[in-house]
């Protein structure tokens, strides 16, 4: 079966675009400033996408393992599936690293952003109505905030779950195809 056909191939291919994507929202989230709206924002997004690339990786890794079983029979030798899983392998250590490294920043974030909290708590005897009259707009500047990144979840959700969706269709035609040949074939 040639590259073109094989279905390893063609969902490799989806889940690198997915790490590339990952790795430039990883590279974004680098230069964004901490205890910031986007920041917080990118750190959720990435760590939604280290789960679902996970996720791909494991799903072919086990596809990998169905094909070890009888190699001949998919048409594969020890080699090709070596670099299969030298390959899942990698891909799945990007993804930690980057995992490992949004998880750290946020855990380092969640502590500074206590100890702000918790400065904030302290009143400011000079100027109290000044600081209610901030601490007003402030909270609407937060539900005005939290109200926009719920809506560019939501939007991320959408585009995510098309992705999804034509994943499944492609992989289903895929497997249509192959089954069609395997019928032929007897």
């Amino acid at each position: 079966m040639s590259k073109a056909q094989d279905p390893f191939y063609i969902v490799k291919e989806e889940i690198q675009d997915s790490i590339d994507k990952l790795q430039s929202s990883f590279h974004q989230w680098e230069r964004v400033p901490g205890g910031t709206g986007e920041q917080v924002h990118l750190t959720k997004e990435l760590l939604a996408n280290c789960e679902s690339i996970a996720w791909k990786v494991d799903e072919l890794d086990k596809a990998i393992s169905v094909a070890a079983r009888d190699p001949s029979w998919y048409g594969i030798n020890e080699v090709e599936l070596e670099n299969r899983r030298r390959w899942t392998s990698n891909a799945r250590l990007q993804v930690a690293d980057v995992k490992r490294t949004v998880g750290a920043g946020k855990e380092n974030d969640n502590s500074a952003s206590a100890i702000r909290r918790e400065l904030m708590r302290l009143p400011n005897s000079q100027q109290p109505d000044i600081s209610d009259h901030y601490s007003a707009k402030s909270n609407d500047d937060f539900v005005a905030s939290e109200s926009d990144r719920q809506m560019l979840l939501l939007k991320q959700q959408d585009e995510e779950l098309d992705e999804l969706s034509t994943s499944v269709k492609r992989i289903g035609g895929v497997g249509l195809n192959i089954h069609e040949e395997l019928l032929a074939q007897d």
